[in-house]
């Protein structure tokens, strides 16, 4: 008597029942580098992923999970699971199709995955769908295996993408965003320039404001500009206030006046030294041209939309195309992924509200050139 075929798995999103086979599914599947039961237990609280199974007679074959830069247009791969039940019908080819349709869905537009350079099979079907490796980093994993980078462009083709070849630095203090995303503008265009944490410290106290809202000082533009102008590269300022920066957040009296005579300092020493500054906003179209030209470009942004908090921090401009600005952002993701944070994808028309801050509508670039 023949038996009668099994019915094809159903794929639907994650829930809290699932706990105890997800976890099973990961014993399973993985002998190193595991997710946990308490990370399984936060994702599947979280809304800042796609969360999907492979189910079929209420047994778990299979998930996937992909967690989902908040602010941006990219989703990152986290992890692909089949159960020895599973394979070898597809389910995670099918798996993971689902989850670029979802995260298209929710307005994403690339997908990146790390996989292992030995993993000939995982590797096979991502190439199969399309994914084209574009990197490759070290020490990955547990065993100290290497990982190859791979990405997928989910929604559309890209028109006149432009990137720059930008090492990423990652900022080693909560108040360095400006010196380190300074480093990476440096290490962009002279090769033989290599970041580091003593010059991280040296940029941020040449170019502090020395008080903020609260906690240690951030970076001025102008300060920046003259740093990097001081080692040798050609600088220009677009400031769009004449006064002094970031003092409204500031209560107390005698710093407000610290926080004048600095920008003060620097405005004066910019006329001294020749470096311009123009008292105007800028536009996505110059910067479109600048990185055509170039030159890289240093950004300020509220963070409000990356993460809930209005806090300026700098990042880097290094690409663009018709519908996104690409950055690399100094400070890490929340899984403390660096990957994350190199060539992110933000749409032009959010990162036209990401680049004013503050109740004065702060909009600041500095762009850099090699002299």
């Amino acid at each position: 008597m023949t038996q009668s075929p099994q019915p094809a798995p159903s794929i639907r999103p994650a829930v809290s029942s699932d706990l105890d086979q997800l976890c099973a599914l990961e014993e399973a599947s993985f002998s190193g580098d595991r997710l946990s039961r308490r990370r399984f237990r936060h994702w599947l609280k979280t809304d800042n992923r796609v969360f999907l199974v492979a189910e079929r007679e209420d047994a778990l074959l299979g998930y996937v999970l992909v967690l989902l830069r908040r602010g941006t247009r990219l989703a990152r791969l986290y992890s692909l699971a089949v159960g020895p039940a599973g394979r070898g019908k597809g389910i995670g080819k099918a798996l993971l199709s689902a989850a670029e349709d979802a995260s298209s869905r929710n307005g994403r537009l690339y997908m990146r995955l790390e996989v292992a350079e030995q993993n000939i099979a995982a590797i096979a079907l991502y190439q199969q769908l399309g994914y084209r490796t574009f990197g490759s980093y070290a020490n990955y994993y547990e065993d100290s295996g290497n990982a190859l980078r791979m990405q997928k462009r989910i929604r559309y083709r890209p028109e006149n993408l432009h990137t720059a070849e930008v090492p990423w630095y990652g900022q080693r203090t909560e108040f360095t965003c400006g010196p380190a995303a300074a480093m990476m503008a440096m290490a962009g265009l002279d090769s033989s320039y290599e970041p580091n944490s003593s010059d991280e410290l040296a940029l941020w106290r040449e170019a502090t404001t020395i008080f903020m809202t609260s906690g240690h000082g951030g970076c001025h533009p102008i300060g920046l500009a003259l740093a990097l102008q001081k080692r040798g590269f050609s600088c220009e300022v677009y400031l769009n206030l004449t006064g002094p920066l970031f003092i409204n957040g500031v209560r107390s009296e005698e710093k407000k006046r610290v926080i004048e005579q600095v920008d003060t300092d620097y405005r004066e020493q910019a006329q001294a030294s020749g470096l311009p500054v123009i008292a105007d906003d800028f536009t996505q179209e110059q910067c479109d041209q600048w990185l055509e030209d170039g030159a890289l470009v240093l950004l300020l942004i509220s963070t409000y939309r990356l993460d809930g908090k209005k806090v300026p921090h700098w990042v880097t401009l290094t690409g663009m195309d018709d519908m996104c600005f690409y950055v690399h952002d100094p400070d890490m993701d929340d899984e403390d992924n660096p990957l994350d944070s190199q060539y992110l994808p933000i749409a032009r028309e959010d990162i036209a509200q990401m680049s004013s801050f503050g109740r004065e509508k702060l909009r600041t670039a500095v762009v850099v050139r090699k002299s």
